[in-house]
Protein backbone atom coordinates (compact mmCIF):
# COMPACT_ATOMS: atom_id res chain seq x y z
CA UNK A 1 0.00 0.00 0.00
CA UNK A 2 1.73 3.01 -1.51
CA UNK A 3 2.29 5.95 1.44
CA UNK A 4 1.09 4.01 4.21
CA UNK A 5 2.96 2.48 7.32
CA UNK A 6 2.25 0.73 10.15
CA UNK A 7 1.27 3.87 12.39
CA UNK A 8 -0.91 5.31 9.88
CA UNK A 9 -3.45 2.15 9.54
CA UNK A 10 -3.09 2.07 13.29
CA UNK A 11 -4.46 5.70 13.69
CA UNK A 12 -6.55 5.45 10.92
CA UNK A 13 -8.11 2.56 12.53
CA UNK A 14 -8.38 3.32 16.00
CA UNK A 15 -10.27 6.95 15.30
CA UNK A 16 -12.58 5.23 12.67
CA UNK A 17 -13.60 2.90 15.65
CA UNK A 18 -13.76 5.74 18.30
CA UNK A 19 -16.25 7.91 15.86
CA UNK A 20 -18.42 4.57 14.76
CA UNK A 21 -18.80 4.04 18.57
CA UNK A 22 -20.17 7.07 19.55
CA UNK A 23 -22.37 7.13 16.33
CA UNK A 24 -24.10 4.33 16.91
CA UNK A 25 -23.62 2.43 20.15
CA UNK A 26 -27.48 3.37 20.68
CA UNK A 27 -28.62 1.21 17.63
CA UNK A 28 -26.11 -1.47 19.67
CA UNK A 29 -27.68 -1.07 22.70
CA UNK A 30 -31.22 -1.33 21.41
CA UNK A 31 -30.66 -4.71 19.69
CA UNK A 32 -28.74 -6.19 22.45
CA UNK A 33 -32.08 -5.51 24.69
CA UNK A 34 -34.21 -7.03 21.67
CA UNK A 35 -31.98 -10.07 21.26
CA UNK A 36 -31.73 -10.58 25.04
CA UNK A 37 -33.84 -13.77 26.55
CA UNK A 38 -35.05 -11.21 29.47
CA UNK A 39 -36.54 -9.04 26.94
CA UNK A 40 -40.55 -9.59 27.60
CA UNK A 41 -39.64 -9.33 31.44
CA UNK A 42 -37.56 -6.34 31.66
CA UNK A 43 -38.97 -4.21 28.89
CA UNK A 44 -42.44 -5.33 28.40
CA UNK A 45 -45.60 -4.00 30.74
CA UNK A 46 -47.34 -6.39 32.31
CA UNK A 47 -50.64 -4.89 32.54
CA UNK A 48 -50.58 -3.95 28.47
CA UNK A 49 -48.01 -6.06 27.28
CA UNK A 50 -46.45 -2.96 25.61
CA UNK A 51 -43.35 -2.15 25.26
CA UNK A 52 -42.11 0.35 28.07
CA UNK A 53 -40.18 3.03 25.97
CA UNK A 54 -39.06 4.73 28.98
CA UNK A 55 -37.05 1.45 30.14
CA UNK A 56 -36.12 0.72 26.82
CA UNK A 57 -34.66 3.71 25.42
CA UNK A 58 -32.65 4.37 29.25
CA UNK A 59 -29.48 4.24 29.14
CA UNK A 60 -28.24 3.92 26.03
CA UNK A 61 -24.45 4.49 26.33
CA UNK A 62 -24.33 2.45 29.09
CA UNK A 63 -20.97 0.09 28.84
CA UNK A 64 -19.86 2.76 26.00
CA UNK A 65 -16.39 3.30 27.95
CA UNK A 66 -15.01 -0.38 28.01
CA UNK A 67 -15.86 -0.61 24.23
CA UNK A 68 -13.73 2.57 23.31
CA UNK A 69 -10.66 1.41 25.83
CA UNK A 70 -10.53 -1.88 24.05
CA UNK A 71 -11.96 -1.08 19.82
CA UNK A 72 -8.98 1.22 19.10
CA UNK A 73 -6.28 -1.21 19.89
CA UNK A 74 -8.63 -3.75 18.65
CA UNK A 75 -9.37 -1.89 15.48
CA UNK A 76 -5.64 -1.03 14.80
CA UNK A 77 -4.81 -4.85 15.25
CA UNK A 78 -7.54 -5.69 12.42
CA UNK A 79 -6.24 -3.52 9.72
CA UNK A 80 -2.36 -3.64 10.60
CA UNK A 81 -3.44 -7.74 10.11
CA UNK A 82 -5.82 -7.08 7.16
CA UNK A 83 -3.32 -4.86 5.27
CA UNK A 84 -0.34 -7.21 5.73
CA UNK A 85 -1.64 -10.28 5.34
CA UNK A 86 -3.53 -8.83 2.15
CA UNK A 87 -0.42 -7.45 0.63
CA UNK A 88 1.38 -10.77 1.32
CA UNK A 89 -0.97 -13.02 -0.28
CA UNK A 90 -1.72 -10.71 -2.85
CA UNK A 91 2.49 -10.08 -3.73
CA UNK A 92 3.12 -13.92 -3.48
CA UNK A 93 0.12 -15.23 -5.44
CA UNK A 94 1.35 -17.85 -7.74
CA UNK A 95 -0.16 -17.04 -11.58
CA UNK A 96 -1.32 -20.15 -13.18
CA UNK A 97 0.93 -22.45 -16.03
CA UNK A 98 0.34 -20.86 -19.17
CA UNK A 99 -1.68 -18.29 -18.36
CA UNK A 100 -1.47 -14.53 -16.82
CA UNK A 101 -4.28 -15.38 -14.14
CA UNK A 102 -3.62 -15.48 -10.55
CA UNK A 103 -4.36 -18.85 -8.45
CA UNK A 104 -6.31 -17.42 -5.48
CA UNK A 105 -9.18 -15.10 -6.90
CA UNK A 106 -9.00 -11.35 -5.26
CA UNK A 107 -11.82 -12.18 -2.94
CA UNK A 108 -10.29 -15.35 -1.99
CA UNK A 109 -7.17 -13.07 -0.59
CA UNK A 110 -9.65 -10.55 0.73
CA UNK A 111 -12.05 -13.40 2.83
CA UNK A 112 -8.58 -14.57 3.81
CA UNK A 113 -6.98 -11.46 4.86
CA UNK A 114 -10.12 -10.27 6.76
CA UNK A 115 -11.00 -13.59 8.61
CA UNK A 116 -7.10 -13.55 9.95
CA UNK A 117 -7.44 -10.35 11.19
CA UNK A 118 -10.77 -10.85 13.17
CA UNK A 119 -8.93 -13.69 14.88
CA UNK A 120 -6.86 -11.05 16.25
CA UNK A 121 -8.95 -8.42 16.69
CA UNK A 122 -11.99 -10.59 19.02
CA UNK A 123 -8.48 -12.04 20.91
CA UNK A 124 -8.56 -8.33 22.41
CA UNK A 125 -12.41 -7.06 21.89
CA UNK A 126 -13.97 -10.16 23.63
CA UNK A 127 -13.61 -8.95 27.09
CA UNK A 128 -15.21 -5.48 26.35
CA UNK A 129 -18.10 -7.03 24.44
CA UNK A 130 -18.82 -9.29 27.46
CA UNK A 131 -18.77 -6.11 29.58
CA UNK A 132 -20.27 -3.83 26.95
CA UNK A 133 -23.45 -5.84 26.88
CA UNK A 134 -23.97 -6.85 30.49
CA UNK A 135 -23.34 -3.19 30.82
CA UNK A 136 -26.09 -2.60 28.36
CA UNK A 137 -28.44 -4.80 30.42
CA UNK A 138 -28.00 -2.86 33.53
CA UNK A 139 -31.13 -1.17 35.00
CA UNK A 140 -30.00 2.80 36.05
CA UNK A 141 -33.09 3.27 37.16
CA UNK A 142 -32.80 2.09 40.72
CA UNK A 143 -30.59 5.15 41.88
CA UNK A 144 -27.43 3.43 42.06
CA UNK A 145 -24.16 5.36 42.59
CA UNK A 146 -21.80 2.82 40.84
CA UNK A 147 -22.39 3.13 37.06
CA UNK A 148 -23.36 0.32 35.01
CA UNK A 149 -19.87 -0.84 33.58
CA UNK A 150 -18.15 -1.00 37.24
CA UNK A 151 -21.29 -3.04 38.52
CA UNK A 152 -20.29 -5.56 35.59
CA UNK A 153 -16.82 -5.17 35.79
CA UNK A 154 -17.33 -6.66 39.66
CA UNK A 155 -18.69 -9.42 38.92
CA UNK A 156 -16.03 -10.91 37.10
CA UNK A 157 -13.81 -10.03 40.07
CA UNK A 158 -12.76 -13.30 41.62
CA UNK A 159 -12.92 -14.76 37.78
CA UNK A 160 -11.19 -12.35 35.46
CA UNK A 161 -11.21 -15.45 32.93
CA UNK A 162 -14.56 -15.75 32.47
CA UNK A 163 -14.38 -12.22 30.43
CA UNK A 164 -12.94 -14.02 27.74
CA UNK A 165 -15.73 -17.42 27.45
CA UNK A 166 -17.35 -15.32 24.96
CA UNK A 167 -14.26 -15.77 21.97
CA UNK A 168 -15.60 -18.59 20.45
CA UNK A 169 -18.87 -17.19 19.55
CA UNK A 170 -17.86 -13.68 19.02
CA UNK A 171 -15.66 -14.73 16.41
CA UNK A 172 -17.74 -17.51 15.10
CA UNK A 173 -20.17 -14.54 14.37
CA UNK A 174 -17.13 -12.02 13.24
CA UNK A 175 -15.39 -14.28 10.69
CA UNK A 176 -18.60 -15.05 8.52
CA UNK A 177 -19.01 -11.58 8.65
CA UNK A 178 -16.42 -10.31 7.59
CA UNK A 179 -15.12 -13.22 5.17
CA UNK A 180 -18.62 -12.25 3.42
CA UNK A 181 -18.29 -8.61 4.04
CA UNK A 182 -14.97 -7.46 2.83
CA UNK A 183 -15.16 -9.38 -0.66
CA UNK A 184 -18.45 -7.50 -1.38
CA UNK A 185 -17.19 -4.29 -0.04
CA UNK A 186 -14.04 -4.63 -2.39
CA UNK A 187 -15.93 -5.49 -5.28
CA UNK A 188 -18.89 -3.01 -4.86
CA UNK A 189 -16.04 0.39 -4.25
CA UNK A 190 -13.92 -1.13 -7.31
CA UNK A 191 -17.02 -1.16 -9.70
CA UNK A 192 -18.23 2.30 -8.53
CA UNK A 193 -14.68 3.51 -8.94
CA UNK A 194 -14.92 2.54 -12.56
CA UNK A 195 -18.19 3.40 -13.47
CA UNK A 196 -17.69 6.93 -12.64
CA UNK A 197 -14.61 6.81 -14.36
CA UNK A 198 -16.27 5.37 -17.65
CA UNK A 199 -18.62 8.51 -17.31
CA UNK A 200 -15.70 10.66 -16.51
CA UNK A 201 -16.96 11.73 -13.53
CA UNK A 202 -14.17 10.38 -11.17
CA UNK A 203 -12.59 13.53 -9.16
CA UNK A 204 -9.81 11.24 -7.39
CA UNK A 205 -10.55 13.40 -3.90
CA UNK A 206 -10.42 12.49 -0.58
CA UNK A 207 -14.13 13.32 -0.21
CA UNK A 208 -15.12 11.18 -3.18
CA UNK A 209 -13.03 7.93 -1.97
CA UNK A 210 -14.79 8.52 1.40
CA UNK A 211 -18.13 8.65 -0.24
CA UNK A 212 -17.38 5.43 -2.25
CA UNK A 213 -15.86 3.79 0.76
CA UNK A 214 -18.77 4.15 2.90
CA UNK A 215 -21.51 3.27 0.36
CA UNK A 216 -19.75 0.23 -0.33
CA UNK A 217 -19.14 -1.27 3.27
CA UNK A 218 -22.22 -0.10 4.29
CA UNK A 219 -24.23 -1.82 1.84
CA UNK A 220 -21.69 -5.04 2.12
CA UNK A 221 -22.37 -4.96 5.29
CA UNK A 222 -25.64 -4.60 5.48
CA UNK A 223 -25.94 -7.59 3.68
CA UNK A 224 -23.42 -9.95 5.79
CA UNK A 225 -25.05 -8.52 8.45
CA UNK A 226 -28.68 -10.12 8.33
CA UNK A 227 -27.47 -13.73 7.07
CA UNK A 228 -25.35 -13.67 10.30
CA UNK A 229 -27.97 -12.66 12.59
CA UNK A 230 -28.30 -16.01 13.90
CA UNK A 231 -24.60 -16.23 15.30
CA UNK A 232 -24.96 -12.94 16.43
CA UNK A 233 -28.38 -14.12 18.70
CA UNK A 234 -26.44 -16.83 20.38
CA UNK A 235 -23.26 -14.90 20.98
CA UNK A 236 -25.70 -12.24 22.53
CA UNK A 237 -26.81 -14.73 24.96
CA UNK A 238 -23.51 -16.48 25.60
CA UNK A 239 -22.16 -12.84 26.41
CA UNK A 240 -24.69 -12.38 28.50
CA UNK A 241 -25.05 -15.27 30.58
CA UNK A 242 -21.04 -14.89 31.26
CA UNK A 243 -21.60 -12.38 33.70
CA UNK A 244 -23.98 -14.27 35.82
CA UNK A 245 -21.84 -17.04 35.48
CA UNK A 246 -19.22 -15.00 37.17
CA UNK A 247 -21.03 -13.82 39.56
CA UNK A 248 -22.29 -17.74 40.56
CA UNK A 249 -18.38 -18.70 40.79
CA UNK A 250 -17.79 -15.88 42.89
CA UNK A 251 -20.76 -16.65 45.04
CA UNK A 252 -19.34 -20.31 45.69
CA UNK A 253 -15.65 -19.03 45.89
CA UNK A 254 -17.07 -17.26 48.91
CA UNK A 255 -18.57 -20.70 50.49
CA UNK A 256 -16.79 -23.44 51.94
CA UNK A 257 -15.80 -26.53 49.71
CA UNK A 258 -18.73 -28.30 48.64
CA UNK A 259 -18.89 -32.27 49.68
CA UNK A 260 -19.38 -34.86 46.89
CA UNK A 261 -18.35 -35.16 44.04
CA UNK A 262 -17.26 -32.36 41.63
CA UNK A 263 -16.51 -31.42 38.20
CA UNK A 264 -13.36 -30.73 36.37
CA UNK A 265 -13.71 -26.82 37.61
CA UNK A 266 -14.00 -27.88 41.07
CA UNK A 267 -18.23 -27.27 40.75
CA UNK A 268 -20.66 -29.66 42.60
CA UNK A 269 -22.15 -31.98 40.23
CA UNK A 270 -26.17 -31.23 40.73
CA UNK A 271 -27.81 -34.94 40.11
CA UNK A 272 -29.70 -34.27 36.05
CA UNK A 273 -32.85 -34.50 36.36
CA UNK A 274 -35.24 -35.22 32.68
CA UNK A 275 -35.70 -31.49 30.97
CA UNK A 276 -33.16 -30.03 33.30
CA UNK A 277 -31.08 -27.08 31.80
CA UNK A 278 -27.81 -25.91 32.78
CA UNK A 279 -26.39 -22.41 32.71
CA UNK A 280 -26.42 -21.14 29.41
CA UNK A 281 -22.38 -19.99 29.38
CA UNK A 282 -22.26 -24.13 29.37
CA UNK A 283 -24.03 -24.93 26.89
CA UNK A 284 -22.53 -25.32 23.41
CA UNK A 285 -23.70 -22.49 20.63
CA UNK A 286 -26.10 -25.26 18.88
CA UNK A 287 -27.71 -26.22 22.01
CA UNK A 288 -28.73 -22.56 22.63
CA UNK A 289 -29.32 -22.56 18.90
CA UNK A 290 -31.94 -25.23 18.90
CA UNK A 291 -33.68 -23.69 22.35
CA UNK A 292 -34.03 -20.67 20.70
CA UNK A 293 -35.85 -22.34 17.62
CA UNK A 294 -37.92 -24.15 20.21
CA UNK A 295 -39.11 -21.29 22.13
CA UNK A 296 -39.56 -18.45 19.33
CA UNK A 297 -39.22 -20.16 15.99
CA UNK A 298 -36.31 -19.48 13.20
CA UNK A 299 -37.71 -16.21 11.99
CA UNK A 300 -38.92 -14.88 15.41
CA UNK A 301 -36.17 -16.89 17.26
CA UNK A 302 -32.83 -16.69 15.52
CA UNK A 303 -33.40 -13.32 13.40
CA UNK A 304 -34.52 -11.29 15.70
CA UNK A 305 -33.18 -7.68 15.78
CA UNK A 306 -31.56 -8.41 12.59
CA UNK A 307 -33.69 -5.44 11.05
CA UNK A 308 -31.97 -3.12 13.66
CA UNK A 309 -28.47 -5.26 12.92
CA UNK A 310 -28.68 -4.35 9.31
CA UNK A 311 -29.43 -0.32 9.94
CA UNK A 312 -26.83 -0.41 12.47
CA UNK A 313 -24.42 -1.62 10.02
CA UNK A 314 -25.14 0.13 7.41
CA UNK A 315 -24.39 3.37 9.03
CA UNK A 316 -21.38 1.35 11.46
CA UNK A 317 -19.55 0.14 8.49
CA UNK A 318 -20.17 2.77 6.44
CA UNK A 319 -18.54 5.35 9.08
CA UNK A 320 -15.70 2.43 9.82
CA UNK A 321 -14.05 2.12 6.92
CA UNK A 322 -15.57 5.55 4.97
CA UNK A 323 -13.46 7.27 7.72
CA UNK A 324 -10.47 4.53 8.17
CA UNK A 325 -9.49 4.91 4.20
CA UNK A 326 -9.91 8.25 4.12
CA UNK A 327 -8.04 8.98 7.52
CA UNK A 328 -4.86 6.81 6.26
CA UNK A 329 -5.04 8.41 2.74
CA UNK A 330 -4.77 11.68 4.62
CA UNK A 331 -2.08 10.99 6.72
CA UNK A 332 0.27 9.21 4.18
CA UNK A 333 -0.91 12.92 1.76
CA UNK A 334 0.25 14.89 4.79
CA UNK A 335 3.75 13.62 5.06
CA UNK A 336 3.78 14.19 1.12
CA UNK A 337 4.20 10.86 0.27
CA UNK A 338 3.12 9.70 -3.06
CA UNK A 339 -0.16 8.35 -3.82
CA UNK A 340 -1.12 5.47 -6.06
CA UNK A 341 -4.18 5.85 -7.99
CA UNK A 342 -6.06 2.14 -6.08
CA UNK A 343 -5.41 4.38 -2.89
CA UNK A 344 -8.08 7.06 -3.68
Amino acid sequence: MAGNNSTDILIAGAFAAFTVDLFVYPLDTLKTRFQSPDYNRLYLDKATNAVNKQVLFRGLYQGVGSVIIATLPSSGAFFTTYEGVKSTFTKYNPTLSGSSSALLPQPLIHSAASSIAELVSCAILTPAEVIKQNAQMVDTARGDKVNATLQTIAKFRSNPLALWRGYTALAGRNLPFTALQFPIFERLKEGIKKHREDRGTRTNTLLENGLITAASAGTAGAFAAVVTTPVDVVKTRIMLAAASSAAEDQANDSKTKPKGPVDATGRPVKSSGKGLKGPVSRKGSIQIAKEIIADKGVIKGLFRGGALRAVWTLIGSGLYLGVYETGRVYLAQRRGEDIDDEDI
